[in-house]
């Protein structure tokens, strides 16, 4: 009796200027596989919106001020072996001290 492998969705929130860096490297990681296709993934564009206290390290704005910046927010699936290298992947490429992301396990097949 076989296994089928369990598969997830990953979804990150990055700035516009540094999407396609993150979007690279989970791909490289191992992320974003489809039948005979790498790297794949959707995007939708938004605003993301935060107020960075003492102690945070903003890459964008000042501490103590409400902030908006506009972001990408990235959905791509990967096989359950490959979430921790794609996490630390995207970990570092993103230029936020605080990486915003969800990881959802799928309950249909690839």
């Amino acid at each position: 009796m076989t296994h089928a492998i369990k598969h997830y969705k990953l979804v990150v929130y990055v700035p516009v200027t540094h999407a396609d860096i993150v979007r690279d490297a989970m791909g490289n990681a191992g992320a974003g596989i489809i039948g005979n296709y790498s790297h794949c993934s959707f995007s939708v564009r938004g605003t993301g919106r935060y107020k960075p206290n003492v102690g945070a390290t903003p890459f964008h704005g000042t501490i103590g001020n409400l902030e908006m910046i506009e972001e990408d927010r990235i959905e791509i699936t990967m096989p359950e072996t490959a979430i921790k290298q794609v996490i630390s992947a995207i970990k570092s490429v993103h230029p936020y001290d605080e990486i915003a992301y969800d990881v959802y396990k799928l309950t249909s097949g690839f």
